[in-house]
């Protein structure tokens, strides 16, 4: 068994590292905020900004590295990706190497360039819009219709997205058909649409994630505009879904890794009685959890992914990592704030939108829940434990 990263892949993980380190940590300051009662803080870097940095990374030939080479991303391998995502995960800068939610990765021809190739080349922001009016995703409570009618569908609802908002954007809507739940792509002048919140926010503001409203008033979409199959819109990006629980339990990997830097950086220079507090048991104790969590977490992330890109089935082992690491990145967060003497939500302070980044991107008990019930029908198959 051979736990040794290829060259190439080797490479990827330092250019990322690299970018990371460079060109994102460096602008924590501008995203955390620089006044003294950190009403200057952001939510997102400008887009100025963001287009250099965008630049940058497709002259290193990493722009995609999660969308397939076929559809114009970089096309890398479950594992490439997650290296890469470990290392961005690392910085409180938010910014990615052209991730794009892999349900439009069934775009049909036409579709894929009016709005896939417009979504990765950061042209239009796709607003995902599943959640119902009352924050519910249920899709036996779905509220929001279609009625289908003479070659177009007419939607009518409400809906709510946490996309970030942009100048020019469309719409990846979920609705109740005749027959199940159909997904729609609605572009920005659809008559009937309209947006309103979302925005970069500043200040305390800027910790919280305020969703966008987006109003269906007997809006017209083309029959063209149906994502996949009426009916179908829960089997969309199915066969990426395992991939993308690894992915993110990479994430959590990367958060995992800063926090275990930021809180080892804490144990040596906070001192009390006239030594760093790093010679207490149980600060020592501390860190050692928090790394053991780290690499375990990692080894079942890397297995995964491996395995994956070896054309292995891998629903059992995503729903490992994705419930592992969720229950780790608790665990991690939890320990920081044993070695920080109390939660450290220190307003400005890269450890306070970390910890709440990590909280945050932990997974729901339902959804954990769930989980464990694909890794026990797996189980109960007769397949080795």
């Amino acid at each position: 068994m051979d736990f040794e990263l290829s060259e190439e892949l080797k490479m990827i993980q330092s250019l990322a590292h690299d970018f990371v380190n460079e060109r994102l940590k460096p602008l924590e300051r501008d995203i955390l905020g620089r006044a003294a009662d950190l009403s200057d803080a952001r939510t997102y870097l400008p887009e100025e900004k963001e287009t250099e940095l965008a630049g940058m990374v497709r002259e290193m030939g990493l722009w995609g590295v999660g969308v397939p080479e076929e559809l114009g991303g970089a096309g890398l391998d479950a594992l490439g990706v997650c290296l890469v995502e470990e290392e961005l995960a690392q910085t409180v800068v938010p910014f990615h190497f052209g991730d794009v939610t892999p349900i439009l990765f069934d775009c049909n021809a036409k579709q894929r360039e009016e709005f896939l190739l417009p979504a990765l080349n950061s042209q239009k922001k796709p607003y995902l819009a599943l959640m119902e009016a009352d924050g519910s995703a249920d899709p036996s409570g779905m509220k929001m219709k279609a009625e289908k009618a003479n070659g177009h569908y007419l939607l009518k609802g409400q809906k709510l997205s946490l996309s970030r908002a942009g100048d020019d954007y469309f719409a990846v809507v979920f609705a109740g058909t005749d027959n199940g739940v159909t997904c729609f792509l609605v572009a920005k002048d659809t008559k009937g649409f309209s947006v309103t919140g979302g925005g970069d926010k500043t200040g305390w503001l800027a910790q919280v994630r305020e969703p966008m409203s987006l109003v269906f008033k007997n809006c017209r979409v083309p029959a063209e505009n149906v994502l996949g199959e009426e009916g179908k819109a829960f089997q969309l990006g199915r066969k990426w879904l395992p991939q993308r629980r690894v992915v993110r339990g990479a994430r959590c990997v990367g958060v995992a890794r800063r926090l275990l830097d930021e809180a080892t950086v804490q144990a040596q220079s906070l001192e009390t009685f006239g030594q760093p507090i790093l010679k207490r048991t149980s600060i020592q104790a501390a860190l050692a959890d928090i790394a053991m969590s780290i690499h375990a977490a990692r080894l079942m992330v890397y297995e995964a992914a491996w395995k994956s890109d070896n054309g292995k089935s891998i629903w059992r082992e995503a729903a490992m990592v994705k419930l592992y690491t969720a229950q780790m990145i608790q665990t991690v967060a939890d320990r920081v704030a044993h070695i920080f003497n109390g939660p450290p939500y220190i307003e400005g302070l890269p450890m306070e939108r970390l910890c709440r980044r990590a909280l945050a991107s932990s997974a729901t008990e339902l959804a954990l829940e769930l989980q464990r019930n694909v890794i026990a029908r797996d189980i109960m198959k007769g397949l080795k434990v």
